[in-house]
Formats: structure tokens, C-alpha cells, sequence
């Protein structure tokens, strides 16, 4: 019975349902590995993340991971939403290194990788926070139940909330607890009492939400939705107009703005090259993928012209949602899930020139957190932004991240536009560079050169990897030897988890280092690389230190040689103010502690050992710049 009443409850998209069933079926049988993923995926999409990544960790032991390979990737999902960036993107590397064939698996390979680099941008904008201080409403307008959509206009302050009807107030209507358009007058240093609209606007048969205002404020637009489902909503847009001192019925836009069986929602009213626009959310055909970003010219006679698609610079093909356009700077902000980010719905910009809009920028930190950052706007004055969140410290009745808050910040209008950060190539590409540091490249025993006393070799690392690499079966195979059965299975798991993990893994920054090397020597910057060489305790003191060199010169070779020899007119360039490559090269030898072995008739710990492995290596340590 309850696993039929969990199933029915995910069909309908009832999450919370959903877990409650998995929790009594988990408590009956907690080692049923299939009920753990279903109560684990349930559970991340009820947004009860740490019960969600315990229970992934929990599955993702042993050989259960190949069965249910996704594990690695909510974990790193989960990881990314709580801010443990570094940890996150070692998950969706290890799910990408799975190597998955089957076609299912191909849309969260791409998205593995997008996360990927959202971790290392969210780094960087998390270094380099908005000179802005974001204050949380107070309670007089947010409540343990969601506010959202929010935006002032002439010192009123508009915002949509399921928050539970005042029968007090005549113009509430005491029915079916939906979602409803309120407002408060901001007077004497403080919000007043909210009110809610009029039934004419708030319709007591669906949730009402999404305000906006035409220019000349004759026209209001609102979306009104019915539930699909217990997550899911079809909404429509709804037009008022003010005639006789009042907002009269609103009415179903027609189209080519609605279409039938598709959601038309989060209208935004604004002015483009003198013309009044009509920005909204969608995921009518024609778009790139889920909920997409649209907009619609008012044509004179007051009729709407076919809607365009803004394009996908915009759009992702996740969900793109609540634009507003900024129209005294021509620049669209929008929540999408899509870009990169720092986890769930980030807040980007956009600037529309020469009939396009640019490539979306993240608006940055503190704006966007790990948690749905959403309805961003500016104030009709435009000194104020608000925006709504459910990141931590959003008011909550009985589970934290449940509903969304409204937050504002204050901005100078004078420096708007520095409101949000321009993060220019260059400057992303040196903090990309930086995060790639420590990078640790491993070699084989005695490698390069075996027996050699000298401090140079002419191999490049590039080499030195490639037959590193394919002697992973050798590993595999002498490490295992003297196993049988599962023992000899999960020891040379041990081993290719640390080919994957740690050489591979390794030698592909290494290539990301290059890349973001070149975009700053274009730049013509000059950067400081510092290396410094490791061996294992096998061969004496000297010999190691003569091994560590050679191991740094392959790397010079490599540097050398890499991309058709490109960098090798910026080593050591006399005319710095061209781009200019630098090394540095600090004290090498031997660890100071060792895990490995040091008897060279033992090879199986000596040599093939993952930690006698991980002391053959050379590290970039450090990475500088200056112009």
C-alpha cells in the first residue's frame, strides 16, 4: 500500500507526499538500495538536501554506484547549493569519468560539465562580492509562507504571497487558499499594513500573482495559473485597464500572447527604442528548451505583434524566468537555471544591442547564493533592487529553504550599472588560473629517464602522461596479485580510481591552465609560474633531487611544445610588455613523511601502490601576474 501511494504521489509531482512514504518504507527496510535512491530522490526534490546526501553518499558506497550512477552527480548537485564548490566539481568530474554509453545519460554530461565551471566561476564571484549590503524584509510583508515578485513603484510596494487570507479584510474573498497580489504603501521610515488587490484583479478561482504596469499606467498585466499537479502550474496572462478611477475586470490576453495548452507567465512591461515591449516567460514552441524569455512589440493600434524569442545568448535549455528590463540602460535581468551559476536559479544580465541581446552575465555575489535567486527588479526611482530567495534566513513554518522571501538592496543610480560586477576575460581567466593552483602532475617510477643523473631530459611531460597512462593495467595487476575474488576486484578499483581521479584528472587542468595562460599572455600580462618536484623515498637523497628536475623540465618541454609551440616566444621574454612566462623553481627532494615503501624489492608497495604513486609528482604551486 504505501509503495503504491508513494508512486502515485511522484506521478503527481507531490514531493512531500512522496517522502513521508519513503520515510515509513525506508524505517521498514533500510538496506533495500532501490527505496534508498527513490527516498533520496524524493527527498532533493522536497529540497531536504542533507537527508537527500546522506542517503546518496550512503548508496554511492562500494559497487552499488555503477547501478545508480546519478548518485555522483545530485551529490555533486546538492554540494554546489550548500557552497562546497571544490567538493562539488570532484563529483561531477567522477561522474563524467564513468564513461556512461547509454543515451539517457547524455543530458547530465553536458550539464556535469556546465557545473563544472559554474564551481569555478562561483568561486571567483564569491571572492569578488558587490560593494552592496541585501537586507531581508521585514515581517510586515515576508512571512513562514513564500513573497515573491515584488516591485516598487512610487513608494508602493507590489508583491505576490500564498500567505493565509485575513477574513478580516472585505476585499479578501474566503475561499480556496490561493496565491494573491498585495501591496503596501512604504510611509513615516516603514512598510504599512499590506492590502490585497480587489477581486477583480484577484480572482478567487486562481492563484494570482506577477504585477506589472504599462508606461503610461493605463494597462496592468497579471498571470493567473491553475495547478497541472501538486509542483507544476499552466498560467495565462490577464490585462486590466484603468478607466473611471479604477482597475476594471482583468481579461484574458488573446493571442498571439496566450496559446492554448502551454504557461504564459511573469509578464514585464518596458520601453525599447521607443516602443513599448512586453517581456514574459514561456514554454510555448519555438523556444530553445523549457521555460524561455520572450517579448512582444505593442504594435499602434494596441494589439501585441508576434512574440520573438530573445534569443540564445538568453535562453538555455533549462528554464529561463521573471525578466525584467531595465529600460534608461536597455539591459534585461533574468532567473535561469541553465547558465552558469552558483546553484538552483541565479539572476543574470543582459544588454540589448544592435537588435540583440549580449551574452548573460551572472549578476554576482551576494545577489545570487547557492538557493532559487529570483524576480529581480529596480524601483520605479531607481535606487532600490529587490529580488526573492529562499537561501538561509528566509522565514520558514517547518522546513528550511521551503519558501521564498523578498530582499532588497540600495544602489547609487548614478553608478547603476556598477551595480553588478563586469568580470572581463582576462580577470576570469587569471582567478580560473589560480584555482587550477596547487596543480599536481604524477609520473611512473623513475620517470623520465630512468638511471640518469642528469637534471634535464628532452621528453615532455605530454609524453611522460601518455606512457604513464597506458601502464595502468601493469598497476592493476601487480598491485592486486596476491588478492582473489571481491577483495582483488575493489583493490584494483583502488588503483583506477587514482588513474582517474588523480593522473587524468590532473593532466586535464593542466590543459585548462594553458588555455586561461593564453587568453592573459594575449593580453600581453606577465605571469609567474612556480614549480616544485616531489619523488618517492625509492634512490638516494641526490638522485631524487636530480629525478624532481627532471620531472620539472618535462614540464618546460611541455610548455615548450604545447599548441604548436605557441608560448614558447613568452618564456622568459625580454620584452615583458609583449607577454612574458616566467618559472620559478622552489627547494625539491623527498617528502618529509612518506605512506610508501622504500624497499625496492617490494614493488608491489614500493611502486605500485597508489600512495607511492601520489609522491611521484611535480606541483605548480603558485601563480602570479603583473602588467
Amino acid at each position: 500500500m504505501l509503495r503504491s501511494q508513494a508512486t502515485e504521489a511522484i506521478l503527481n509531482k507531490d514531493w512531500f507526499g512522496a517522502t513521508q512514504y519513503y520515510e515509513r518504507l525506508y524505517w521498514r527496510d533500510s538496506s533495500d538500495v532501490n527505496l534508498q535512491y527513490k527516498y533520496a530522490d524524493a527527498c532533493r526534490l522536497n529540497l531536504d538536501y542533507d537527508i537527500a546526501l546522506r542517503l546518496y553518499l550512503r548508496i554511492n558506497a562500494g559497487e552499488r554506484s555503477r547501478k545508480f550512477p546519478l548518485t555522483h552527480f545530485w551529490i555533486g548537485e546538492i554540494l554546489k547549493i550548500k557552497g562546497q564548490y571544490t567538493e562539488a566539481k570532484k563529483w561531477f568530474y567522477k561522474f563524467l569519468k564513468m564513461e556512461l554509453k547509454r543515451k539517457k545519460y547524455n543530458y547530465y554530461k553536458r550539464r556535469a560539465k556546465t557545473e563544472m565551471e559554474a564551481c569555478d566561476l562561483a568561486q571567483i564571484l564569491t571572492k569578488n562580492p558587490l560593494p552592496i549590503k541585501i537586507e531581508h524584509l521585514e515581517p510586515i510583508i515576508n512571512t513562514k509562507l513564500s513573497e515573491y515578485a515584488a516591485f516598487e513603484k512610487d513608494s508602493t510596494l507590489y508583491f505576490s504571497s500564498v500567505k493565509v487570507p485575513d477574513k478580516r479584510d472585505p476585499n479578501l474573498p474566503e475561499v480556496e487558499h490561493f496565491s494573491r497580489i498585495y501591496k503596501s504603501d512604504f510611509r513615516k521610515t516603514k512598510w504599512q499594513k499590506i492590502k490585497a488587490l480587489d477581486t477583480l484583479i484577484n480572482s478567487p478561482h486562481f492563484h494570482n500573482s506577477n504585477t506589472t504596469f504599462s508606461p503610461d499606467n493605463k494597462e496592468m498585466i497579471i498571470s493567473r495559473c491553475l495547478s497541472k499537479n501538486a509542483s507544476e502550474y499552466r498560467c495565462e496572462l490577464y490585462l486590466s485597464h484603468f478607466a473611471n478611477k479604477k482597475w476594471q475586470d482583468a481579461i484574458r490576453m488573446e493571442e498571439p500572447i496566450n496559446q492554448p495548452s502551454v504557461s504564459t507567465t511573469q509578464a514585464n512591461f518596458a520601453e525599447l527604442n521607443g516602443k513599448t515591449v512586453l517581456f514574459f516567460s514561456s514554454n510555448r514552441p519555438g523556444g530553445v528548451g523549457g521555460m524561455d524569455i520572450w517579448y512582444s512589440i505593442k504594435k499602434e493600434d494596441g494589439r501585441f505583434d508576434t512574440p520573438v524569442n530573445a534569443g540564445k545568448n538568453i535562453n538555455t535549455e533549462e528554464d529561463e524566468i521573471t525578466p525584467w528590463f531595465v529600460s534608461n540602460d536597455n539591459t534585461l535581468f533574468f532567473s535561469s537555471n541553465g547558465h552558469k551559476g552558483f546553484g538552483g536559479f541565479d539572476v543574470f544580465k543582459s544588454s540589448f544591442k544592435e537588435d540583440r541581446f549580449s551574452e548573460a552575465q551572472n549578476a554576482g555575489y551576494p545577489i545570487n547564493s547557492g538557493y532559487n535567486d529570483v524576480y529581480y527588479s529596480v524601483s520605479s526611482e531607481g535606487s532600490k533592487t529587490y529580488f526573492s530567495s529562499n537561501r538561509p534566513g528566509s522565514y520558514f513554518e517547518s522546513k528550511l529553504n521551503c519558501c521564498n522571501d523578498i530582499y532588497r538592496f540600495k544602489i547609487d543610480t548614478a553608478k547603476e550599472r556598477e551595480a553588478t560586477p563586469i568580470v572581463d576575460t582576462v580577470f576570469l581567466a587569471k582567478e580560473q588560473m589560480k584555482l587550477l593552483v596547487p596543480l599536481t602532475l604524477y609520473f611512473h617510477n623513475d620517470e623520465p629517464d630512468p638511471n640518469s643523473k642528469n637534471v634535464v631530459t628532452s621528453l615532455s611531460y605530454e609524453t611522460c602522461y601518455n606512457q604513464y597512462i597506458a601502464r595502468k593495467p601493469e598497476y592493476q595487476k601487480e598491485y592486486s596479485k596476491q588478492f582473489k575474488g571481491k577483495e582483488k576486484q575493489e583493490v584494483m578499483e583502488e588503483v583506477s580510481d587514482f588513474f582517474r581521479d588523480s593522473v587524468t584528472s590532473s593532466y586535464e587542468d593542466l590543459e585548462k591552465f594553458l588555455n586561461k595562460l593564453q587568453t592573459v599572455l594575449l593580453n600581453k600580462e606577465a605571469v609567474i609560474i612556480t614549480l616544485k618536484g616531489y619523488a618517492s623515498p625509492l634512490g638516494s637523497v641526490d638522485y631524487n633531487k636530480s629525478l624532481a628536475r627532471r620531472r620539472i623540465s618535462s614540464l618546460r618541454n611541455y610548455f615548450n611544445t604545447a599548441k604548436g609551440g605557441l608560448f614558447t616566444k613568452y618564456i622568459n621574454n625580454p620584452n615583458s610588455n609583449d607577454g612574458k612566462i616566467t618559472f620559478e623553481e622552489v627547494e625539491i627532494g623527498e617528502l618529509k613523511t612518506s605512506k610508501a615503501s622504500d624497499n625496492l624489492n617490494d614493488k608491489r608497495n614500493s611502486v605500485y601502490n597508489p600512495n607511492a604513486s601520489s609522491e611521484r609528482k611535480i606541483q605548480i604551486i603558485a601563480v602570479s601576474f603583473s602588467n
